[in-house]
């Protein structure tokens, strides 16, 4: 089946940078659009970004100018970079991709999360 798994997440200071990843394995015969959504404590869940097949980006106002989010479709992975990072950015990361698996219908994947803590 299809898995996605994130990896990166980790501890940095208030301004610090921290890159992302996310694996997408599996029987896959297309991943239409990958993203990253996110939840603190106490907060709903809320997209951060995200990226289909052709380039096209998409941001949370409250993260342009700060994280990049690119993907690579022929190893089925995707990234978030992120810059001058704030202690507000403090959540679980999740990553997220619709992906048309082999035999089955179209279907909207989710990773099980990395933390993301920004602290002095």
């Amino acid at each position: 089946q299809v898995q996605l798994v994130e990896s990166g997440g980790g501890l940095v200071q208030p301004g610090g940078s921290l890159r992302l990843s996310c694996a997408a394995s599996g029987s896959i015969v297309s991943i239409y659009s990958m993203g990253w959504h996110r939840q603190a404590p106490g907060k709903q869940r809320e997209l951060v970004a995200a990226i289909t097949s052709g380039g096209t980006t998409n941001y949370a106002d409250s993260v342009k100018g700060r994280f990049t989010i690119s993907r690579d479709n022929a190893k089925n992975m995707a990234y978030l970079q992120m810059d001058n990072l704030r202690p507000e950015d403090t959540a679980v990361y999740y990553c997220n991709g619709l992906i048309w698996p082999t035999g089955r219908p179209l279907t909207n994947y989710w990773g099980q999360g990395t933390h993301v803590t920004v602290s002095s």
